[in-house]
């Protein structure tokens, strides 16, 4: 069988015409010859009545403190009443839709609530479906563990789901509905030239999924390529081919033959909201062992930590500006001297392409004295570099970024050999 699994995020189902034009995709793809699997988040967004946060609120409203294991349960429902509301419209358009929990769809998972980790798909129930002609609708975000309870996968939780069901049936192609046309070279609401990227590997997709972009979560981009399923991100409502994330070369240039070798950097990222948080011992003597401290009392009440920087007497790095507070307290109760920087922003530029070639940072450098932006704090991996800015500077340090990469005209983004020019 030729299968694709088609996920809808929550503006997708959220209204009558966003769902008919959901219905149009499934058509489409069940006149090709697809045997289709359509996986579907909540209707809307918080405030809308079965909008995940939506229940959330109302849970918290009557129990401050509730199990995580009754939260899931009810969370869970959100995703429940989209499958059925969505295989009620595919009935009424003349499609035979079965609606599926994420349990009935054979997701088992561990019993991490709220963040659970799916440890197989027994997909023997979703064949059959489809063998019979049926397309099964299945609830995203959601699994059973192995005593039966209702689990939650976390952020992203619904991508997550269609991944894993691409994977274990082995699918074509997964296609990820979302309210944009593709991935962006920048957030748009920032960059009004930011351009639809055509093609992006696994890898600078997962990579700007960790650095703020949204489209899609990386645990679902990591699952697909382990299978090597190609991804495309679309709208339900626009035409466009979106974005195809795939690292089967052959396979993007067959689909744009036009499309330019040797892009330097695919996009700009951001994460708001970031406070810096510098940590030195007391008197400033050197203490090999104070990270282990540091980091250890962090992890312990769960505060993540980025952009890390570590010396024998110091150690500097970046955690969520919610939470900056409470990790000064409690590093300052070790006995640390403490300081914070709140109102920061996290500016990455990503792309495969700068991979060992000289000039990239000088050209992040460059773009930003230009603006007038401080660089605060830096990172870098194989595929990103990362400057820490002041919230206020984020913006312009976006848009700067982006002009002097070039993205503004994504097929003409200059080549390695240009980076050190």
């Amino acid at each position: 069988m030729r299968i694709i699994v088609q996920k809808f995020g929550g503006t997708s189902v959220a209204t009558g015409a966003q769902r008919q034009a959901l219905a149009d995709r499934v058509l489409e793809a069940v006149r090709k010859g697809y045997r289709t699997v359509v996986v579907v988040s909540a209707m809307g967004r918080e405030g809308d009545p079965y909008a995940t946060d939506t229940l959330l609120g109302l849970a918290r409203s009557v129990c401050p403190a509730l199990p995580l294991r009754e939260l899931d349960l009810l969370m869970s429902c959100g995703e429940t009443i989209s499958a059925v509301v969505v295989a009620g419209t595919l009935r009424a358009r003349g499609l035979d839709a079965l609606a599926l929990t994420g349990a009935q769809a054979g997701i088992v998972t561990d019993s991490n609530y709220s963040d659970a980790r799916i440890l197989r798909v027994d997909p023997e129930r979703m064949l059959r479906c489809l063998k019979e002609g049926r397309v099964a609708v299945v609830a995203g975000f959601q699994g059973m563990n192995d005593v039966g309870d209702v689990t939650t996968l976390g952020r992203g939780g619904s991508d997550t789901t269609a991944a894993a069901l691409g994977a274990a049936l082995s699918a074509e192609v997964i296609e990820i509905y979302t309210d944009v046309d593709g991935i962006k070279t920048a957030d748009p609401r920032i960059v009004g030239q930011a351009k639809t990227l055509k093609v992006l590997s696994y890898q600078e997709v997962s990579q700007m999924a960790y650095e703020g972009a949204r489209v899609i979560h990386p645990r679902a981009v990591e699952i697909a390529m382990r299978r090597d399923i190609p991804i495309r991100i679309l709208s339900p409502s626009s035409p466009g081919p979106g974005t195809l994330v795939t690292h089967t070369t052959g396979l993007a240039v067959a689909a744009w033959p036009d499309i330019k070798e040797g892009r330097l950097i695919t996009g700009v990222t951001h994460i708001s909201d970031v406070a810096q948080i510098s940590v030195t011992q007391p008197e400033g003597r050197a203490d090999p062992e104070a990270a282990l401290g540091v980091f250890k009392a962090l992890a312990d009440v769960g505060i993540s930590v980025d952009l890390i920087n570590v010396s024998p007497s110091a150690q500097v790095f970046t955690v969520a500006g919610r939470v900056a507070e409470k990790a000064r307290d409690i590093l300052a109760g070790l006995g640390h001297h403490v300081s914070v920087l709140p109102g920061c922003a996290k500016v990455t530029v990503v792309g495969a392409g700068m991979r060992g070639v000289p000039g990239v940072m000088a050209k992040v450098a460059r773009a930003l004295a230009r603006s007038g932006i401080s660089i605060l704090m830096t990172a870098d991996s194989h595929l990103t570099i990362s400057c820490l800015v002041r919230q206020s500077d984020m913006a312009e340090a976006i848009r700067a970024l982006h002009e002097e990469f070039g993205l503004e005209d994504e097929e003409d983004t200059p080549t390695h050999k240009e980076a050190g020019q």
